[in-house]
């Protein structure tokens, strides 16, 4: 086996590869940014070298800096992660060359399958089910648009380079396929050093779907079976799971077999995903396929027990597959939340800052559910521009699905992230809605259950005790220990404006007992963990354990519970009854303003002063975190100022053009 590997990645994939390699007794070098000199990759890797400033064009994906510190510390193999090098079939041909092992498949599968074009041409050839669309180079908007209309919108415009949920748009008119043609061009230019794009149809209402492939340098290929990605947003994954909610098992085993026979095809020997577009009635069509290790792994390993990175490692080194498709089976099931730096209520937008409290749950067993986090960061670390806003992988397994969203529920209740924004409240959102937990999901289902953004939900019955068990304990246990209890038992619960009256008592064994006024029913409150200063409060309400993110402000407390968040006051009848009669704060109006949403740098503002502008046409785009975002103008109007240009940096919120 390899003595040292090296990993041409940062964050939490390389963090996942060192933990696998430790266990193997494999050392490992982590190459590095400036910006990542201080990460929890370097910390934990045996050797450290540094390969360039921050951007990845200037670090991360330039081949030379990376053979260098191969030959620098003597490592005997390459393990690239997902993103980056991982598919760049040039990197994988020059370690063969140089006598170097890539811990991957060999150059030519990854040539024949990372091209979106041809490797859909080598799977009809396969066998495997194709989406209608156009596989030829298209050079101009005049030649998408004619091309568009022969297939019939909806289109999908997708860069042939593409990968991540970059350089994908979708096109419903002429209109929206000239404006996404250029921009999809111009993302996959920066992002891959390729503009090549291909147009393909867009399945109404479908589901993303994939399977895990397996191979090794003696011919043999196995599957892993399914994950479901369908809840995404931007084309970017959110939520995954596995097995699937749609497949059955003759299903699953067509799937199985067409991307096997894919794999076969060509001498495909390592860690591999085949991903298809599936309609509700479980037709399937071939997407592209992977020839990397995916994000979403961690669900697979969860329900197969098979550890995929040292099977990659394995194979790099010309093990035989150790198991054969009989071998592998589906226990239990697994769901993963992307934890990213992003703010939910404005519109999902990236945020960077520094990670000023990280609390991770407990990983391994938590009785009727298991916890694991794969993460690449810490507490005091920073959430860098430069790279995906990815802050931890949470995945929970269960015996059965309902215990797997239960498990992540929870697990997402005792993650608490302050300094960013991040996304929690909205994946607990989904983790409580009932369409989720039906399955009947699609790739649309984010814009079809939050079509007008994500502002939190309305707490329910469960969340509103939460709500007012927590702030009449905080209340008491902070008078408590400041020494200046009042001896109140009568308290008015003020959840944002709306009243609830409370008596307090104690019983025989500590528990709070809290009575609801007018409501004939008392909530019983015990195992309280909480103190003034901690940004959790964890008890015991009515039996059921919970953890409620917790904030102490001027009058009262700030309290999330999963995706409901509100004001908090804990007053004297007295004091309530006047709050009862202050006016409702009004908002600013900044309806005549186009703010930056997030940091970035501005790639160009199309207008200029005085310029007549029509409802959604395009005011200034805006790049940030790899990505370009157009922003489009609100309703009609002139404009009055234009206070940033091309190549400037700007911040969240940062007037970019304001109308007369």
């Amino acid at each position: 086996m390899f003595s040292k590997i090296l990993i041409a990645n940062r964050g939490e994939i390389a963090v996942r590869i060192i933990k696998t390699c430790r266990r193997m007794g494999i050392a490992t070098v982590q190459v590095y940014s400036e910006a990542d000199a201080g990460s929890l990759a370097v910390e934990m890797a045996d050797e450290a070298v540094l390969i360039g400033p921050a951007p990845a064009a200037q670090s991360y994906l330039l081949a030379d800096r990376i053979v260098e510190a191969v030959r620098q510390t003597g490592a005997e193999a390459v393990h690239p992660g997902f993103g980056f090098l991982s598919e760049n079939a040039g990197f994988a041909r020059r370690l063969r060359d140089e006598g170097i092992a890539f811990i991957g498949p060999n150059p030519e599968a990854i040539e024949a399958m990372g091209d979106k074009i041809s490797s859909k041409k080598l799977a009809a050839a396969a066998g495997v089910s194709t989406v209608p669309g156009h596989m030829g180079l298209i050079e101009t908007t005049e030649q998408a648009v004619t091309i568009a209309n022969g297939i019939g919108y909806p289109v999908m415009i997708k860069a042939s380079a593409g990968g991540g949920g970059k350089g994908i748009r979708v096109a419903h008119s002429d209109a929206d396929m000239a404006e996404g043609f250029a921009a999809v061009k111009a993302e996959a230019l920066g992002a891959f050093g390729d503009d090549r794009v291909f147009l393909e149809k867009f399945i109404i209402d479908p589901r993303h779907i994939e399977i895990q492939v397996l191979g090794d340098k003696h011919g043999h290929v196995v599957h892993l079976f399914e994950r479901e990605c369908s809840i995404q947003r931007r084309n970017q994954k959110v939520i995954e799971e596995a097995p699937s909610p749609l497949l059955d098992p003759e299903t699953r085993a067509a799937m199985g077999a067409q991307a096997v026979a894919l794999a076969k095809a060509v001498n495909y020997d390592s860690a591999g995903t085949v991903e298809f577009v599936a309609g509700q009635d479980k037709s399937f069509f071939f997407l592209e396929m992977n020839t990397r290790l995916q994000v979403e792994h961690p669900v697979t390993e969860l329900i197969t027990g098979v550890d995929l990175v040292e099977q990659m490692i394995r194979s790099a080194w010309g093990e035989k597959l150790a198991f054969e498709q009989k071998d592998l089976a589906i226990k239990g099931w697994a769901i993963e939340s992307r934890i990213y730096a992003e703010d939910p209520y404005r519109g999902f937008l990236p945020s960077i800052g520094r990670l000023v409290r990280y609390e991770q749950p407990e990983e391994g067993d938590q009785g009727d559910y298991t916890v694991r986090n794969d993460s690449g960061v810490r507490e005091g670390d920073e959430i860098s521009m430069f790279y995906d806003p990815m802050i931890a992988k949470l995945c929970a397994w269960g015996e059965t699905r309902d215990a797997a969203i239960d498990g992540m529920a929870r697990a997402l209740e005792d993650t608490h992230i302050q300094g960013v924004g991040h996304n929690i409240p909205f994946l607990a959102a989904v983790m409580d809605q009932p369409r989720f937990r039906s399955g009947n999901i699609s790739t649309s289902y984010i814009k079809d259950e939050f079509p007008d953004g994500f502002h939190g939900l309305t707490p329910d019955r469960r969340q509103t005790d939460i709500l007012i068990a927590s702030a009449a304990a905080m209340n008491e246990i902070a008078a408590e220990a400041s020494g200046d209890p009042s001896g109140r038992t009568d308290w008015i619960v003020l959840i944002d404006r709306e009243a609830h009256g409370v008596s307090l008592s104690y019983d025989d064994d500590e528990a709070l007992t809290l009575d609801l006024a007018g409501e004939d029913r008392a909530l019983q409150l015990s195992d309280i963990d909480w103190r003034p200063g901690l940004a959790q409060f964890r008890a015991v309400l009515d039996g059921i354990s919970f953890t409620a993110e917790v904030a102490r402000v001027a009058d009262g407390f700030s309290i999330r519970t999963r995706a409901a968040r509100a004001r908090v006051r804990v007053l004297s009848p007295a004091v309530a009854a006047l709050y009862a009669r202050l006016p409702e704060k009004v908002a600013a109006d900044t309806s005549k303003l186009i703010q930056s949403p997030m940091p970035g740098l501005v790639v160009s503002i199309p207008v200029t002063v005085g310029q007549e502008v029509k409802t959604g046409e395009t005011v200034a785009i805006i790049e940030a975190m790899k990505m370009q975002n157009i922003l489009k103008a609100e309703r009609d109007g002139v404009v009055k100022a234009v206070s940033a240009a091309a190549g400037d940096p700007v911040a969240a919120d940062d007037v970019l053009v304001e109308f007369e």
